[in-house]
């Protein structure tokens, strides 16, 4: 068994409580109402921002592997002047402006989940970093794939470009590319160091859920007037 089999497998149920929220359900079914996936859509630009910063911390936690390094360089470059750039064209769809995107301020949970993936990448090793990213890039593949299969969905006039973008190979390849790269960091490391990984892969992907939750319910700070 791969240590990335033994990832899922020990969480599986946590896992798959992403697929099945309601929200992720609705963009696949187009039920999704579009103030739910707007909330959502100013909050990930914000996440993106710095999730970007992991793939940095990335090279220079790869040491002197330039072949790791260049590939954390290239998934930094493309998520912050291609990716980013089609998510405020898509979100444009939607009525948000730039200047929305721009001074819009992140939840609690896109705080935690952020603050946690930075601490884990700047204190912890390469491998402690690839376990936090990649719930991220290896569910939303998923749950792409998973979406593409419902009659209709990569079709639907506002969520079918989500879908198509998250089950194209080009998406699987960064996450396959992460799966890899996790199995390799995984060699010879002593049954701690793997329940440490273990622990960092189950955290971020609970905050996974509580991200999805969030867009749900549309949650900010509990304390400030809506």
């Amino acid at each position: 068994m791969k240590f990335t089999d033994r990832l899922r497998e020990n969480i599986l149920p946590v896992w798959r409580k992403n697929h099945s929220h309601p929200f992720v359900q609705g963009i696949g079914n187009g039920s999704l109402p579009h103030d739910k996936f707007r909330f959502y859509m100013v909050q990930d630009y914000l996440y993106l921002i710095d999730y970007s910063k992991i793939f940095a911390l990335g090279v220079v936690k790869a040491g002197k592997d330039l072949e790791t390094m260049g590939r954390f360089a290239t998934l930094l470059d493309g998520t912050l002047n291609f990716e980013m750039d089609l998510h405020r064209k898509y979100a444009a769809r939607f009525g948000i402006s730039e200047e929305e995107l721009e001074s819009a301020k992140p939840s609690p949970i896109v705080l935690a989940y952020t603050h946690y993936m930075l601490t884990v990448s700047h204190n912890g090793t390469l491998a402690d970093l690839v376990a936090a990213l990649l719930p991220c890039a290896w569910s939303y593949w998923e749950i792409g794939k998973e979406l593409n299969e419902i009659p209709g969905a990569s079709e639907h006039e506002f969520y079918g470009d989500w879908v198509k973008t998250y089950s194209s190979k080009e998406f699987g390849d960064i996450a396959t590319w992460c799966i890899d790269l996790m199995n390799e960091l995984a060699e010879g490391k002593s049954e701690k160091e793997l329940a440490n990984l273990e622990e960092i892969f189950l955290n971020t992907t609970r905050y996974e859920y509580m991200f999805w939750d969030m867009a749900y319910n549309g949650q900010m700070w509990p304390t400030d007037d809506k």
